[in-house]
């Protein structure tokens, strides 16, 4: 069985290397592609490239079956229309490429799964908003002085809603899930939210029409429990059912 081809984002950043104290470099948590390819997937990264069009982003989608949008630093805030106030990381030309893939996705009806910054382009491309501080009402937990280890472990739980994508996905209406974001969708704009908090902190969304996407605010391939893998299985799931190789 052909294994369906996903692509996956990645986030650019400065790093010092030999070359400099701030060389240019894409960056990417290898765990994107080892759960796409645990889930029987085949995982091309791909760089953001010089210039951002139509015509190149139709050729891209043209030779994959998925998409998934990752995380990495915050949406600037002149994307959704609003002013700056705790902005870590933003990058114009990142979320105009994303936003751009997310539409031709959209169009396509092309399998995506969206994760934290994508996930919050994702509400972005459909009139969202997104809210520059956490909500900390006894869900999530300020990341600021927390070890890297205390990040990874935290878990909150949220409330899924049953019957959609991301409850099919993780077989359940009640989850824990990690916090490792530093903005939050504050409006799902014409999304459907899907997952939330007990204090009503927007977790999940996913599109009211068939084409089969979800979004999700946590890092599902940061986290060891099973059921996170459900996401990434759906995905390629919906690949294969839109290639047409089911059972094949």
């Amino acid at each position: 069985m052909e294994r369906p081809r996903i692509l996956i984002t990645c986030w650019r950043r400065p790093f010092a290397t030999y070359l400099g104290e701030m060389t240019v470099l894409d960056t990417l948590d290898p765990a994107y592609a080892e759960r796409v390819v645990t889930a029987t997937g085949v995982a091309l990264v791909v760089s953001r490239p010089p210039e951002t069009s139509g015509e190149l982003i139709d050729e891209l989608l043209a030779v994959v079956d998925g998409l998934v949008v990752t995380g990495g630093g915050d949406v600037d805030p002149a994307s959704y229309d609003a002013k700056p106030q705790n902005v870590d990381g933003a990058d114009l030309a990142a979320d105009a490429w994303e936003l751009h893939l997310l539409a031709a996705a959209r169009e396509r009806s092309l399998p995506t799964l969206a994760i934290c910054r994508g996930a919050q382009l994702l509400a972005v491309a459909h009139g969202g908003r997104l809210r520059q501080r956490l909500s900390l009402a006894g869900d999530h937990r300020e990341l600021g002085g927390l070890a890297p280890d205390e990040i990874l472990a935290a878990r909150h739980p949220v409330q899924v809603v049953a019957g959609s994508r991301v409850e099919r996905a993780l077989g359940g209406t009640t989850v824990s899930v990690n916090t490792i974001h530093h903005h939050e969708i504050a409006d799902a704009g014409e999304l459907a939210v899907t997952a939330s908090t007990r204090s009503g902190a927007i977790e999940a969304i996913e599109p009211r029409c068939t084409w089969p996407c979800v979004g999700v605010q946590w890092h599902p391939e940061k986290m060891h429990e099973p059921e996170q893998r459900g996401l990434f299985e759906q995905l390629i799931e919906a690949a294969r059912e839109r290639t047409g190789v089911v059972g094949a």
